[in-house]
């Protein structure tokens, strides 16, 4: 695929999941962390099934060998991620959620070096070192101190679990046989069915969810559940979990972007941290530049 391509697949992406962030800060004033995942997901399916189908046409027999990883995307990128996202969302803004998010690329070249052997160039490296440094500024509110005094805030630390599970996630997907979009569906399809029960049991208020969430939750069907998780999984077979992994840092710069044109206030941490970031996106892009040459990826 023309290089090109993939980087627009990532930036889009990256987008739209950006917006999940905003959306998700208000429809968790309406509906669970549970009932938002479960929602999401089962109306994702509508979409995502015959796109498979119709794109991909997999057959049974390599779902079926592939059917443990797929359980484990569907437990970690489908259940795990979402739940501890949107559980963090009570308790920070979009904009710090997103911006921890920004560890992502960091941990996952690290988990792709002693897991998967993938290099890492020291541009790459330096790239790195830019986002988690922007990363730790947002963390403490430019007060380093706080590193030491371990205080942050619990939706800053639900998000570092969220980074951890998105990680194995990524790493999981490197390994399938199963075409991208299939493997969306089928790995939604079975956190669906290990959500229903629970679901279920939990109950939701109809009455309690305005048009604000109504509207969020088809956000998040068309776009993050289905958009973002094919273009991400393409992406990732196409040129590996590390060099897509950086990409992830656009989603602060994004969501920052939305959040202050909705009334967000954006501290000068926040600020400086989200240029760093964007410096280790730029970095590492320049390394792909030579590193790959022209042509295709």
């Amino acid at each position: 695929m023309d290089k090109w391509r993939i980087w627009l697949l990532l930036i889009i992406c990256n987008l739209f999941w950006a917006g999940n962030y905003v959306f998700g800060k208000y429809v968790i004033a309406e509906m669970t962390p549970l009932w938002i995942t479960f929602s999401r997901w089962s109306l994702a399916l509508l979409l995502l099934l015959p796109i498979a189908r119709y794109m991909e046409k997999t057959a049974g027999s390599t779902v079926k060998k592939d059917w443990l990883l797929l359980l484990g995307m569907g437990v970690l990128g489908v259940i795990g991620y979402n739940l501890v996202l949107y559980s963090a969302l009570e308790y920070t803004t979009a904009t710090n959620a997103a911006l921890v998010s920004a560890l992502n690329p960091g941990v996952i070249v690290m988990f792709s070096v002693v897991l998967l052997r993938e290099r890492v160039s020291s541009l790459q490296t330096l790239g790195f070192i830019a986002s988690l440094s922007g990363a730790l500024i947002v963390l403490t509110h430019g007060d380093f101190t706080r590193v030491l005094q371990a205080q942050f805030n619990l939706g800053d630390l639900l998000m570092l679990a969220a980074v951890l599970i998105w990680t194995l996630y990524s790493l999981i997907g490197r390994k399938l046989s199963t075409p991208p979009i299939t493997a969306t569906a089928v790995s939604a399809g079975i956190a669906v069915l290990l959500m229903a029960p629970f679901a279920a049991a939990q109950g939701i208020d109809t009455g309690k969810i305005g048009p604000l969430a109504v509207t969020g939750i088809f956000y998040m069907v068309i776009f993050p559940s289905v958009g973002s998780f094919v273009f991400w999984n393409i992406s990732v077979r196409a040129v590996g979990a590390s060099k897509v992994g950086v990409f992830l840092n656009l989603i602060p710069v994004f969501t920052a972007i939305i959040s202050g044109l909705l009334g967000e206030t954006i501290t000068g941490a926040q600020v400086l941290g989200g240029l760093l970031v964007f410096c280790g996106v730029y970095l590492t892009t320049g390394m792909l530049e030579r590193g790959l040459g022209p042509g295709k990826l």
